[in-house]
């Protein structure tokens, strides 16, 4: 199976204009930024509830704790949710007429929340519409190869998308032909 595209910025600002000129964009944006900003699994971002990013006051958490059942291997996580993604989740949570805490964070056209089949076809299909032929793993794939690519360890990668492994964390990340060069110019004689 091929590996999921590492979207640059310029791509990911393409696929952003994309979605503000279309319906759903407030919704759309969120859960895109969702994928890029903390690596969600699409799966985890179509089981995230209200409740999940909401704070009794109204604000909006700085972690989502995953339940076993809203992540792969049924293994619950911890999310961090930088200020900016914060933000983002603050602008979508207030288009939301909020009823129910514990419904779904994000609803499809049919008025529920999404599979995480019809999310999965939403990025491709997205993706696609701007010409960058990938799938809905780009978002995370990006996230842990930019972070990374600024230094951060491969075990606090680890943790930040939830594998057990590192062998599995490893194959997420990509090295580019310039940083390989950039990388020999550190060693000396």
């Amino acid at each position: 199976m091929a590996q999921a595209k590492i979207l640059t910025k310029e791509e990911l600002a393409r696929v952003l204009a994309h979605i503000a000129s279309r319906p759903h964009s407030a919704r759309n944006r969120c859960l895109t930024l969702l994928s890029h900003l903390t690596g969600m699994r699409v799966a985890e971002i179509a089981f995230t509830r209200i409740c999940d990013v909401l704070n009794a006051d109204g604000t909006i958490k700085d972690e989502i704790r995953l339940k076993p059942e809203q992540t792969k291997g049924r293994h619950p996580r911890t999310v961090y949710v930088n200020t900016q993604m914060q933000r983002e989740l603050s602008f979508y949570i207030k288009t939301l007429k909020i009823t129910d805490i514990t419904a779904p964070l994000f609803y499809s056209q049919k008025g529920k929340g999404f599979s995480p089949n019809s999310l999965a076809q939403y990025f491709f299909y997205t993706y696609r519409a701007v010409g960058i032929y990938t799938g809905s793993h780009a978002g995370r794939k990006s996230y842990l190869t930019n972070l990374a690519n600024l230094g951060t360890s491969i075990h606090i990668l680890k943790n930040l998308a939830g594998h057990r492994s590192i062998s599995t964390t490893a194959t997420y990340l990509f090295a580019s032909p310039s940083q390989m060069k950039q990388a020999t110019e550190l060693v000396s004689i």
